[in-house]
């Protein structure tokens, strides 16, 4: 199972439907995926339909010692896309797992996943805009893909001690462009500078109406607007992502 983590430091950047785009297309091309929320504002959950404000999900991962992954994985609407939900009671578990000075930290969400990694073939994690205690246990299983260049600094730098301390297999650390508007001069010298600086995907999200409008709805933007420009790019990206690892040949879709 490879574990991808989108994270960034700043919010408002498409971190959580971008997640969910993501996870909804690999389950389209045949992959098993499971897409975990790891942030207590619970959007990614609210995005799946699944959203509540007492359930139990990630929060559970990261105070049991054992956690019942099958209690706290939840099919979704989509074939092949299951989810693991998060809500304001990740916030408290955070802060008894920093108090926890007994049990290891940072490898919780890894444990975790390693007892269902062989039901799966990917994990997308939706992570906050933050580097709090799940989102280091994010990227401690995790590949990463960012997509902004506020804060980039201080999050490849955790990144890199992160994978020196913790996650030698962290790998593939990508930024990707999203809400790319090509007429906007700024956006155009952004791009140029995010390439210039850091490994960069070449495929951008171009901005589009339809996200917000998929938003509302509670939908993947790929199914409920497939010929907009965002539903066009996040196809994009995936294939790109997936060439890249080897795991899909030139020209295959």
């Amino acid at each position: 199972m490879r574990t991808i983590a989108i994270i960034n430091l700043k919010g408002g950047v498409a971190k959580t439907t971008s997640s969910i785009n993501i996870a909804y297309i690999l389950s389209t091309k045949g992959k098993r995926v499971l897409l975990v929320d790891n942030d207590k504002q619970g959007d990614c959950s609210r995005g799946m339909n699944r959203r509540t404000q007492e359930g139990a999900g990630i929060d559970k991962i990261m105070v049991d010692k054992k956690p019942d992954m099958a209690s706290l994985i939840q099919k979704t609407d989509y074939e092949n896309l299951d989810v693991i939900t998060a809500n304001l009671n990740l916030l408290t578990a955070n802060m008894e797992v920093t108090m926890d000075r007994v049990r290891p930290q940072q490898t919780r969400l890894k444990n975790a996943l390693q007892q269902v990694k062989d039901n799966y073939d990917y994990c997308v994690i939706d992570n906050a805009p933050d580097i709090n205690v799940s989102v280091i246990n994010a990227l401690t299983a995790a590949e990463v893909d960012d997509n902004t260049t506020e804060g980039m600094d201080e999050l490849l730098d955790q990144i890199d001690e992160i994978k020196c301390e913790l996650n030698p297999d962290l790998e593939n650390v990508r930024c990707f462009i999203s809400k790319y508007n090509k007429y906007n001069e700024a956006h155009s010298q952004g791009a140029e500078i995010i390439r210039e600086w850091y490994p960069t995907m070449e495929t951008v999200i171009r901005n589009s109406l339809a996200v917000a409008k998929s938003t509302y709805a509670r939908t993947p933007v790929v199914l409920y607007s497939k010929r907009s420009a965002a539903a066009e790019d996040y196809e994009k990206l995936v294939t790109e992502y997936l060439q890249m690892i080897g795991g899909v040949q030139d020209g295959e879709i």
